[in-house]
């Protein structure tokens, strides 16, 4: 089973999904975080406010953190940094964890109002 770690920046609770202004980059990933469990991997996401021993007890974190606040959040996957400083997408985390999207589940392009399919708009 892989396991997938996220150590967030200081944040409300552990999800960082709380209170009225609600990031929606922070919502979407964690339902994205709720995707990949139900793929099997194991995930554990640690809060710097909250769990700063998860922080200080990962020495590849903590070099990651030497760098700056601004590399926070760090994913790392099977005890090795997958990535540093930004969420990644469903898709960036079914790549780096090796899960096949299906066709429901992959990023569709919106097409404007003018651009309807057969309009030769586009």
């Amino acid at each position: 089973m892989k396991k997938l770690e996220v150590f967030d920046p200081a944040m409300c609770c552990s999800t960082g999904v709380c209170g009225v202004d609600v990031d929606p980059v922070l919502a979407q990933f964690a339902a994205d975080l709720k995707w990949v469990e139900e793929h099997g991997v194991a995930v554990t996401r640690y809060n710097l406010g909250q769990q700063p021993q998860a922080f200080v007890a990962n020495p590849a974190v903590v070099k990651e953190m030497e760098g700056g606040m601004d590399r926070l959040p760090i994913i790392a996957i099977d005890g090795h940094i997958a990535s540093t400083g930004m969420y990644p997408s469903r898709q960036q985390l079914a790549q780096k964890l090796g899960i096949a999207l299906t066709t429901a589940e992959k990023p569709r392009i919106k097409l404007g109002s003018c651009c309807t399919p057969g309009s030769g708009c586009c």
